[in-house]
């Protein structure tokens, strides 16, 4: 997971918030993201789905919500 730093500038004119923006905006577009491999991704919606059928009986909804979470690998 990345973290986010917000800057806050003194200045408070309308260049200085069009400049802000847009180093904003350039850091979002190129963000990187985490490479994860595709055992750590088949390890993990392993797990998922193993809770899912641990806590089907006492929990349907989160049950239901960790197959999403899964489905989405």
């Amino acid at each position: 997971m990345s973290t986010t730093t917000y800057t806050n500038y003194a200045e408070t004119g309308y260049f200085a918030n069009i400049a802000n923006a847009a180093r904003q905006l350039f850091d979002a577009v190129f963000a990187v993201q985490p490479v994860m491999s595709q055992r750590n991704k088949e390890e993990t919606i392993w797990w998922l789905n193993s809770l899912a059928n641990d806590c089907e009986r006492h929990s349907p909804s989160l049950s239901a919500e960790l197959r999403y979470f899964a489905s989405r690998g």
